[in-house]
């Protein structure tokens, strides 16, 4: 099956621009600039079933919808800010695929009426701001971006801007605040972006791969979309998969390919092939999905995964063998979490604070059983209590770990 999204896998030098031309760079935009109303647009993408590819997985064509009509102008941004651990979709996307992606971002501004485009890259991606600044530069050349295109009563710009290296500002209002020359901490919502975002104007947020589905969804229409994946989850995704796997990387596959598909087919199987114990499905903010044959043979879709007591989210699939202990793996995911919090709401400050010290505590060897009860119920008082998802994510592998591994805390704390 050839690439959607991957292309430059198929097609060596599809970051020039005369290569991205050849092979149909730019008709899709064409297209929907000179022949499509936007509220076309928006519908095709509607119909497509196209849902985000950051993590909430949110019907791509019904955020659109929801841009507040009596508000202008209206923005485009796109997040580039990429800070889950374990994913690393995107950057292929933009540093290989540069074109399809600004053609996406440049169709749903069209869509949804705005002049003005932003892609956040995360702090860490200064190369990658540069050369898409060069490829920015290469559509206005070429006529692409800039005012009255294609014969056109329609303008664009579109400009990057690079954040600080904070995971926080993943998330979309935290990101708006960042991008506004503020700290970047979320806001309270409601209102949402679509009728309150950059200075407070209707915005839409969306992630590099959402983004870069858009071209060629216009191009062949919402049935061929729909025509992959799965009826929950139309399309492809990229998994980026890691950990103990013989051959880690991104893999584009359609929605509906299982878990064994990925790690043994794709991923070559599991080094020194040991038993797979565990798999973290959405990266470090992911439930722990405890593997047995039915967890494999799960179908990786949106509906699927949530079966196992876990979400897709940005399909960043760690899988962990036998060799791991949960309480390790907790080490890690919650030093994570307590350095990236930026510590604006009570419940995620101070008990990922807390939740660092029992955990300390524990894969030191100086815990105790009442110290992984303690842990647990740390983590179950930050649930539903924040801001944004980060004080949730940080609690899914540390209550799913200590209920579905209790054998690996026994061993821990010795008892």
């Amino acid at each position: 099956m050839a690439h959607i999204l991957l292309r430059h896998r198929d097609i060596p030098d599809i970051s020039n621009l005369e290569v991205y031309k050849k092979n149909g760079g730019f008709e899709a935009f064409k297209k929907a600039v000179t022949k499509m109303d936007p509220g076309d647009v928006t519908q095709v993408v509607k119909d497509s079933g196209l849902r985000g590819r950051g993590g909430a997985g949110f019907p791509t064509g019904m955020k659109w919808l929801f841009m507040d009509r009596d508000n202008w102008p209206h923005y485009v941004v796109a997040n580039a800010d990429e800070s889950e651990p374990g994913t690393f979709k995107d950057r292929e996307i933009m540093e290989n695929n540069p074109f399809q992606f600004l053609e996406g971002v440049a169709i749903a501004s069209y869509a949804v009426g705005a002049h003005a485009a932003y892609i956040y890259l995360r702090g860490e991606f200064w190369p990658v701001a540069a050369w898409l600044d060069e490829k920015i530069a290469e559509m206005e050349k070429a006529g692409y971006l800039g005012e009255k295109l294609f014969g056109t009563n329609y303008s664009l710009r579109i400009y990057t801007h690079l954040g600080a290296g904070a995971y926080i500002c993943g998330e979309e209002t935290a990101l708006l605040e960042s991008l506004e020359g503020k700290r970047g901490q979320p806001r309270l919502r409601p209102p949402f972006p679509p009728a309150y975002g950059l200075y407070g104007k209707p915005t839409v947020v969306n992630n590099v791969e959402t983004l870069t589905n858009v071209p060629l969804i216009i191009a062949n229409g919402a049935d061929w979309y729909k025509s992959m994946g799965t009826a929950d989850s139309a399309g492809v995704k990229i998994f980026s998969l890691s950990g103990r796997v013989k051959k880690p990387g991104n893999y584009e596959l359609p929605f509906g390919t299982t878990f064994r598909q990925l790690i043994y087919e794709y991923g070559g199987g599991i080094i020194d092939d040991r038993p797979v114990k565990a798999i973290m499905a959405a990266g470090a903010s992911s439930s722990i999905i405890k593997v047995d044959d039915q967890a494999l043979d799960t179908p990786m879709d949106y509906a699927s995964v949530r079966t196992l007591g876990a979400d897709l989210g940005s399909a960043s699939v760690i899988v962990i063998d036998d060799t791991v202990s949960m309480d390790w793996l907790l080490n890690k995911t919650i030093h994570f979490f307590k350095h990236e919090s930026c510590g604006k709401c009570t419940p995620c400050r101070e008990g990922n604070y807390w939740m660092l010290h029992l955990i300390e505590r524990i894969h030191g060897g100086t815990g105790s059983a009442e110290d992984v009860e303690l842990l647990k119920s740390v983590a179950k008082q930050i649930q539903g209590k924040c801001l944004c998802a980060l004080g949730e994510f940080s609690t899914m592998a540390v209550v799913s770990a200590i209920e579905r591994f209790p054998e690996d805390f026994k061993k821990a704390v010795h008892s």
